[in-house]
């Protein structure tokens, strides 16, 4: 337990230092559709739907944010904030690729590293990589245990709701 504790920790740490400009850039993305004309719509892929839930449901929830539905139409005004494991994802690089090609911005966030490799990060108008790569603990066998994917990306979803929450009661 005391491992799990320290791994996790040092966990958002890394993802918090290595990545505070991105996660107020994507909050600022966001506000646009919230002071603008817009929504802020979520795209969680798999058990990055996490995000999508707390954001909609949650005590706290995200001034201006809908749940992103395949037949939905997304608007020039709107913001969409697309969260996966991966950047590879299909469901994810197909709607990262419709929204480049409507000149729609957009955040995106994946456990893959920022480079010329990742279409998605390529893509998106704001990007933040959890780096959660590979598992935060050694298995029995030598393998890599435990991928806390949706925990890493409900940390950022915090901080980036914080950085959010201020820039909005800053317009008011």
């Amino acid at each position: 337990m005391k491992i799990l504790t320290t791994q996790i920790g040092g966990l958002f740490q890394r993802i918090a230092t290595n990545n505070e400009e991105s996660i107020e850039e994507t909050a600022r993305l966001l506000a646009q559709a919230t002071i603008g004309e817009g929504r802020v719509i979520f795209a969680g892929f798999d058990e990055m739907e996490a995000v999508t839930v707390t954001a909609l449901c949650s005590i706290e929830p995200f001034s201006g944010g809908i749940r992103y539905m395949e037949d939905m139409e997304v608007e020039k005004a709107d913001r969409v904030w697309l969260l996966t494991r991966s950047s590879t994802d299909p469901r994810a690089l197909g709607l990262a690729r419709l929204l480049a090609d409507r000149f729609i911005p957009f955040a995106a966030l994946s456990a893959d590293k920022t480079n010329e490799a990742n279409e998605l990060a390529n893509l998106a108008y704001t990007y933040i990589p959890t780096a959660l790569i590979k598992g935060l603990l050694p298995g029995d066998n030598g393998e890599r245990i435990v991928q806390p994917h949706t925990m890493a990306a409900l940390f950022v979803y915090e901080a980036v709701k914080l950085a959010y929450d201020e820039m909005l009661s800053d317009e008011n």
